[in-house]
């Protein structure tokens, strides 16, 4: 099934679900990547592939465009993207990387009627 993006500006909190072995990452980007998906991938396991949209969001009366990974098992992942960033997610913590100065190039995604990755779990 086909996954669809529906633009609008999202001012609700972002609820993580972190704490002992699980933590979160936050992407910010530019406006350029609104509706673009990023993946992550543990770097013990390139075959898991977990992704997120960034959207739009409002906070404190700012106009933000993020990318939310709500709830990742704590280790080590990279961006499947050009250049590539290493992440170490710890548990109970947030990891905050900010692209709005840089280009990147986001990766195709995999496809495969097995579905062979993982929605962010909560993304939002």
């Amino acid at each position: 099934m086909p996954e669809i993006y529906t633009e609008r500006v999202h001012t609700e909190n972002a609820v993580l679900d972190i704490g002992e072995d699980i933590g979160a990452l936050v992407i910010y980007t530019g406006k350029e990547m609104l509706g673009k998906e990023i993946e992550v991938s543990p770097i013990s396991n390139d075959a898991l592939r977990i992704h997120t949209a960034v959207l739009e969001r409002k906070v404190d009366g700012r106009t933000l465009f993020a990318a939310l990974f709500l709830e990742l098992p704590e280790g080590d992942y990279i961006t499947l993207t050009t250049p590539s960033s290493e992440i170490t997610i710890i548990g109970g913590q947030v990891v905050e990387m900010d692209w709005q100065a840089s280009t990147v190039m986001l990766h195709s995604k995999a496809i495969s009627n097995s579905h062979p990755h993982q929605h962010g779990v909560g993304s939002s």
